[in-house]
């Protein structure tokens, strides 16, 4: 949705809803398809506002239409980097625009550019380095540019919509360009201006990164199919071939290819393959009409399942068919958290954030259930499974991995399995794996909080023997995820003028070990799960050498010498040892064993003081200051709740979400990294923070909304209510559970199904609530170390 018509939107209420007290109502989208052509796309400006309800006799209404509420704009301004694109849940196919001469990274789109350089067929949302847009497609009105691959065309948002499953815009030179997509597929609809020549360049190398390799063939006078090798994510070595497949609905009547400056036609509409070519272009007469359709397939196998792909999912579609598919998509997922009340703002906010979350990892295996493997083969999933790639592990182990097991633990089990399978493919278990490529950014060993996380809570149908079993060996043995192991295990911790690590990404040693202990307590709370005692005390035990890092004289964990003394020259703002952050913003990352984090500072009054201070202006990042656009720093407000002071957590999450999120293109702080800062988001609006990766231990903000439905299938869908919610009475005054006064902040994901957590909110904090001396959050012991000399 534009700019203008939706600040519109915002002024306008739909027709309210019958109040619904248990289960979300969704209905379907309508009157969203339209026809091609600008006239249509001027039409939406005066389509009826998303489903948003007031309050009825009984209480406000559950959303009816979440998918109308999403705005993928959100998110395309700063640094955030999402995409405005159409896409179903989980999609490989992710059409959608490309800006220029700023193309963000993975997104591709600037909200304040003012020229496009064409529509590709992939992206990745929120990344921090380049990535994805493969073969932008730019259609052209009038002669053919000197300079193709670099040609663009200016564009306003006045003139352009954006909805979940819909991109539209109609160009300065007058091209309406529409898109939808399916799973592997997509339609791109162009309506050329009359009396023009009409064009369709394919930027074979106009991908976001590198690219090694272009291969295009005419097929016919209907069809173009080709592939791009591509790849090098952070400019690391991993690579990928995408293979696409096009067939228009009516006859080229002209085409050919670019290599730099040299132009050449074709004789005749059919061509071998062609390989080296920097692109190619399709020519049409539109004098017996002005809109060409682009059926697109996209596969990582073959041309042949691209055009599978194709035919299966799209072949049989229009446009307009395919938005509402999307659509109702959309719908089924993101009804399953159903809100009620709040601001429209603040419903725009939050579903969008789910949407963003639930973008990736995506399908990565073709109709047939085909897929590229991590060794470089071809392999075959079971029917009724998909294979899913694109694992920003870093960035999505401390919450999404969790949302999204929480919303689709089906797709959530899938993903684990696809994650086992790149280990018996490629060696290890994703870190920050792109298509079929492992690219090694980032440390630590995050596989292991996404699977222990997405079992904690309720992805289960995978194969939990043999997921432990590869973690511990991944944990244990020589491998790439965890270069530094060896000297880890004969020091008890990791030097920083160590010289041993061989590999992969490896830096920043403080951060790294920290993130192995996360890891490690990771495999033992799945352990534990499992019923396997041995395997979590020796990981949870494993877990508690952070304690050799922390210098109990300063208050901080810093980095050590090899010789065993702490490196010299340390301040807590200092970023050596540290991987994108400070000793002040890490020290804090040791949540599954706090109590004793908490002790080596001086108590809880000191912790407090501390975590004041790290919180004393969010807006402005600091070494000395948390840093909450960015992922080591966003279990940092909930720590008040370990204080006696949970009051404060509810002060500062409420901030947070008020003062660094609205609904606009800024609409977020930082990158969101594949949906890893908009699932914080969601949880925080739901006053619930799964704050040890691996566990289901949910340590308590305060809702946003006066209700909301989490409906997970195969489990009883449990409620959220708060009572007195809105934006200035964050404080909890009660609390109960399934009906019983609840006096911790904190709580098992497990206690949830079937049942009420019913809060009581305020303008004032209620101090004593939560403060008891045995209320704060469990921590845990096992293997704790005797404090470390300083």
């Amino acid at each position: 949705m534009s700019a203008a018509p939706l600040a519109a939107a915002r002024k306008r209420r739909l027709p309210s809803l019958p109040s619904l007290p248990s289960l979300p109502l969704l209905l379907p989208g309508a009157g969203r398809a339209f026809g091609a052509g600008a006239a249509a796309l001027a039409l939406l400006a005066a389509a009826p506002a998303p489903a948003y309800g007031p309050a009825g006799p009984r209480g406000p209404h559950l959303v009816a239409d979440p998918a109308s509420l999403v705005d993928p704009l959100i998110g395309t301004g700063g640094v955030v980097h999402t995409f405005p694109g159409p896409v179903v849940p989980f999609g490989m196919m992710q059409l959608g625009p490309d800006t220029t001469p700023d193309r963000p990274y993975g997104g591709g789109y600037a909200y304040r550019a003012k020229r496009l350089s064409g529509f590709s067929l992939t992206h990745l949302s929120g990344p921090g380095c380049a990535a994805a847009g493969d073969v932008p497609l730019l259609p052209v009105a009038g002669a053919m540019p000197t300079s193709p691959g670099k040609a663009s065309v200016g564009f306003s948002h006045g003139r352009e919509s954006v909805r979940a499953g819909f991109y539209g815009v109609t160009d300065d030179s007058g091209v309406t360009t529409e898109l939808a997509s399916a799973t592997r597929a997509g339609i791109a609809r162009f309506t050329f201006p009359a009396g023009q020549d009409a064009r369709l360049l394919l930027k074979l190398r106009g991908g976001a990164t590198q690219v090694d390799g272009t291969r295009v063939r005419f097929v016919s006078d209907h069809e173009i199919t080709g592939s791009v090798e591509s790849g090098h994510f952070c400019r690391a070595g991993n690579t990928y071939t995408l293979h696409f497949a096009i067939v228009f609905d009516r006859p080229l009547v002209g085409g050919g290819t670019w290599r730099g400056s040299t132009r050449t036609a074709l004789s005749r509409p059919v061509s071998p393959e062609l390989s080296g070519r920097d692109g190619a272009y399709a020519l049409f007469d539109t004098a017996a009409g002005r809109t060409v359709t682009a059926r697109i397939g996209i596969s990582y196998t073959s041309q042949e399942g691209a055009r599978r792909n194709l035919d299966r999912e799209v072949a049989a579609k229009d446009v307009d068919a395919l938005e509402d598919d999307a659509h109702t998509a959309w719908n089924r997922l993101l009804g399953r958290i159903a809100v009620a009340g709040g601001t429209r703002e603040e419903q725009v906010q939050f579903y969008t954030a789910l949407y963003h979350a639930l973008l990736h990892p995506n399908v990565f295996s073709d109709v047939d259930g085909r897929y590229a493997g991590m060794d470089k083969r071809v392999h075959t999933v079971p029917r009724g499974h998909a294979q899913y790639a694109n694992f920003s592990g870093w960035d999505t182990y401390r919450t999404q991995a969790e949302l999204m097991a929480l919303v689709d633990p089906a797709v959530a089990s899938d993903m684990v399995t696809a994650m086992l399978r790149d280990y018996d493919e490629g060696g290890s278990l994703p870190k920050w794996a792109q298509n079929n490529g492992e690219s090694w950014v980032m440390v630590g060993d995050p596989a292991d909080g996404i699977i222990a996380g997405a079992h904690a809570f309720g992805a289960r149908s995978f194969d939990t023997r043999r997921a432990l079993e590869v973690m511990v060996r991944e944990a244990v043995g020589p491998n790439h995820a965890r270069p530094g192991q060896a000297v880890r295990d004969r020091l008890g911790y990791l030097p920083v003028d160590g010289r041993n690590w061989s590999c992969c990404h490896f830096y920043g040693t403080v951060s790294t070990q920290l993130e192995y202990d996360n890891a490690d307590y990771a495999i033992a709370a799945f352990a534990r799960s499992l019923g396997d005692r041995a395997t979590y005390t020796r990981f949870a035990s494993r877990a508690q050498d952070w304690q050799n890092l922390f210098n109990t004289a300063s208050g901080y964990l810093q980095p050590r010498l090899a010789a065993g003394g702490f490196a010299p020259g340390f301040t807590p703002g200092a970023t050596r040892g540290f991987v994108e952050g400070t000793s002040a913003q890490y020290t804090p990352m040791v949540a599954f064993n706090l109590r004793r984090l908490i002790e080596g500072r001086g108590g809880a009054r000191a912790w407090s003081r501390y975590l004041d201070g790290l919180l004393e202006d969010i807006r402005t990042p600091a070494p000395t200051l948390a840093d909450l656009n960015n992922e080591p720093s966003i279990g940092i407000p909930w720590q008040y709740d370990w204080t006696g002071e949970p009051w404060k957590t509810q002060r500062a999450v409420r901030e947070v979400q008020q003062t660094l999120w609205s609904d606009s293109p800024e609409g977020q702080f930082g990158n969101d990294d594949l949906g890893a800062m908009s699932s914080w988001y969601v949880w925080s609006m739901l006053g619930l923070y799964p704050a040890v990766p691996g566990s289901d231990l949910l340590v308590l903000g305060s809702p946003a909304f006066p209700l909301a439905i989490v409906s997970t299938p195969g489990a009883r869908p449990f409620t959220v209510r708060g009572r007195g919610a809105t934006a200035d009475a964050p404080y909890i005054q009660s609390l109960t559970l399934g009906g019983r006064t609840h006096t911790a902040p904190w709580l098992r994901y497990r206690e949830l199904p079937g049942r009420t957590l019913d809060f009581t909110l305020g303008t004032v904090p209620a101090k004593s609530w939560g403060a008891g001396p045995t209320s704060a959050p469990p921590s845990d012991a096992t293997g704790q170390l005797p404090w470390p000399r300083s």
